[in-house]
């Protein structure tokens, strides 16, 4: 179990990604590209990382960005190339080892099961795709389901380049033209709060609606 320390600096990143940035690119220059790269595919790819920091490394960056100290467009390409990829590699994982946990029979998992995930994402896959990459967690674990549940491989790659796209331009571009405006600037742990609170809310709705009807 992480240590208290541990737990404090981890907490003191997210909130203050920015000055962990900027203390990054100085210290590493263009480097930082790749320690980007690696954080947002380890988020996006292994479903085992949903704790990293998605939606606030993005408007970080592009608040770097904005400052001069990386290209804009570098920048978005890096990302966006991390995040289909990170996308790609966690549905790869869910397609081939996910299906062998409904092999044999069990009281949780089963064949029909599987093949029910697999209808709903034949259905909705490409909607469930592009929206779970605005949500924590739920960005994680969407690629491997629709690994799991077999979705069609050029389907899910569409929605994985489209979902990247809305989210990686779509947050870089915030930071690059909002991060540097001095109110922000000053205030952005209350930013990175209301964007961790604006992602989450999505999931915290579902879960009200579906409270509210199993009790009616």
């Amino acid at each position: 179990m992480p240590d208290a320390s541990f737990l404090e600096q981890a907490v003191s990143f997210v909130l203050h990604i920015d000055i962990h940035l900027f203390a990054l690119v100085e210290a590493y220059g263009a480097w930082l590209l790749a320690i980007l790269f690696l954080i947002v595919f380890c988020e996006t790819g292994l479903v085992v990382t949903p704790f990293l920091p998605g939606d606030s490394l993005l408007f970080a960056a592009g608040t770097v960005a904005g400052a001069g100290y990386l290209n804009y467009f570098a920048c978005v390409a890096v990302l966006l190339g991390a995040a289909v990829l990170g996308d790609a590699v966690n549905y790869e994982i869910g397609r081939h080892v996910g299906p062998g946990i409904f092999k044999r029979e069990t009281r949780f998992l089963n064949k029909r099961h599987l093949l029910k995930a697999h209808a709903f994402y034949e259905r909705h896959g490409g909607k469930a795709i592009i929206l779970a990459r605005f949500i924590p967690i739920v960005r994680t674990c969407a690629p491997f389901v629709a690994g799991v549940a077999l979705m069609n491989p050029a389907r899910f790659f569409l929605f994985n380049v489209i979902g990247a796209v809305l989210w990686v331009l779509g947050l870089v571009s915030a930071g690059y033209f909002l991060g540097n405006i001095p109110v922000v600037k000053e205030n952005f742990s209350l930013v990175v709060y209301g964007i961790i609170i604006v992602s989450v809310a999505p999931v915290a709705v579902e879960f009200v609606r579906m409270k509210t009807g199993r009790k009616g």
